[in-house]
């Protein structure tokens, strides 16, 4: 999805919600020494990236405050966070054996599948053609 987003010349940032504890850095290393010592944050510095490790006792802060983070771009593609109601595209697939979330979840825009969802007002993009999807998105994006 994201090289077809970027070849229709929209700038994207993604925000993935890990439902397990994340730690980018390890035992031993200079940043990880520092968050062990009591740093509230840990700016770790590269040649081509940078990454802002956070402390964050009293819990994640909402999507909304996450991606008012970000620097400014076009699109912001989002992985989890079910609770929050934004604009959203859900990926379902009929192997998973879930029930689909567009009937009683806010903010479905589109269904993303692999099968047929008869019954579903919503639009219904072919999830594996990237491409498809990436076009819907532009389209959707461009609506007043």
């Amino acid at each position: 999805m994201l090289p077809h987003l970027r070849a229709a010349g929209v700038r994207v940032s993604t925000i993935k919600h890990a439902h397990h504890g994340l730690d980018l850095d390890r035992p031993g290393k200079d940043s990880f020494r520092h968050r062990q010592a009591g740093a509230q944050e840990v700016l770790v510095v590269g040649g081509q990236r940078w990454a802002l490790l956070r402390e964050t006792p009293e819990g994640s802060p909402g999507l909304r405050a996450l991606a008012a983070r970000l620097a400014p771009v076009d699109l912001v593609l989002v992985e989890g966070f079910k609770a929050e109601d934004f604009p959203r595209i859900e990926v379902w697939r009929a192997a998973a054996g879930k029930t689909p979330l567009w009937p009683d979840t806010p903010g479905i825009v589109a269904v993303a599948t692999d099968a047929d969802l008869p019954g579903c007002p919503l639009p219904i993009l072919p999830l594996n053609d990237p491409a498809r999807v990436a076009a819907w998105i532009v389209a959707f994006m461009a609506r007043p």
